[in-house]
């Protein structure tokens, strides 16, 4: 009996993500690389190639001093590991900042060379400009407003926003600025729950919340920091696994046999052939 062919697995497209405003919730983590990306593509709507790859894997105090090339790199990889989630992009501190020019060459670049489905910016308002160009240009912009890393030597570090209930008009005229300019979707990271819930009702394109509130129309983690791989999570990270204990624990182990001979065993070693009779 023969079996029916399998259908090819289509990715979730921008438009699909925008869609799903006030539906069903989107699934949403970061991944940086192919292999990580292929266990999370089973289960999330998008995955971001977060710029967040820099203080990570990289090593460095902020996300300022990640280059283009890095983000292209790893975007790369993770579109290689993936199949069914939207390839989200972040594009870089001064890749687009400049112009709207500047930003449409540059995010061009990164959706050739990665084959990423969109790219994602920091900024409201002041970048509601940039986002229209290039969205009528045919490339999709996830924005992302409220507590913005890129910013963060201007913020003063990573600071939660809105406490201040003076500050929350300008927060919801940045979101519903880059709703208006075309942004397909909209990252809320580092605000307060109750404004992130008005600019949840502000806006007709989904809002993924980081920091922000279940209200939201999805979430979003780094994947290594609720995998229990960083040494403190931010306080809106919940802890669903401790690979870093257990990674520890093997290391730990794994020096160990080495130290005292026990490792590598006869199941480890290759044998030469026993003579021919």
């Amino acid at each position: 009996m023969s079996s029916e062919p399998q259908k090819p697995v289509r990715r979730i497209t921008a438009p699909q993500i925008a869609a799903r405003k006030a539906g069903e919730p989107i699934v949403s983590l970061t991944s940086y690389h192919a292999h990580t990306a292929a266990i999370v593509d089973k289960h999330a709507d998008f995955i971001l190639v977060g710029d967040s790859l820099g203080m990570v894997m990289h090593g460095m105090e902020t996300t300022v001093g990640v280059p283009m090339d890095l983000m292209i790199m790893h975007g790369r990889a993770v579109v290689r590991g993936t199949q069914r989630a939207l390839i989200v992009v972040d594009m870089p501190f001064g890749s687009y900042e400049e112009s709207p020019n500047v930003a449409f060459r540059n995010a061009a670049t990164i959706m050739k060379e990665t084959q990423c489905g969109a790219v994602k910016l920091e900024g409201g308002a002041r970048m509601a400009e940039t986002i229209h160009f290039l969205t009528q240009r045919g490339i999709p912009v996830m924005a992302h407003i409220g507590l913005t890393p890129q910013s963060s030597h201007t913020l003063g570090g990573f600071k939660t926003q809105g406490r201040d209930e003076d500050s929350w008009p300008l927060h919801i005229q940045d979101a519903k600025a880059v709703a208006e300019a075309g942004a397909f979707a909209l990252v809320v990271e580092g605000v307060v729950e109750p404004l992130a819930d008005q600019i949840t009702r502000a806006v007709d394109i989904p809002t993924i919340g980081i920091g922000a509130s279940k209200n939201c129309d999805g979430q979003i983690l780094v994947l290594e920091d609720m995998l229990g791989l960083g040494d403190r999570p931010p306080k809106f990270v919940k802890v669903y696994g401790n690979l870093g204990a257990e990674i520890e624990r093997a290391v730990s182990a794994y020096a160990g046999e080495v130290r005292d001979r026990s490792f590598p065993t006869d199941d480890q070693v290759y044998k030469t052939k026993p003579p021919q009779g």
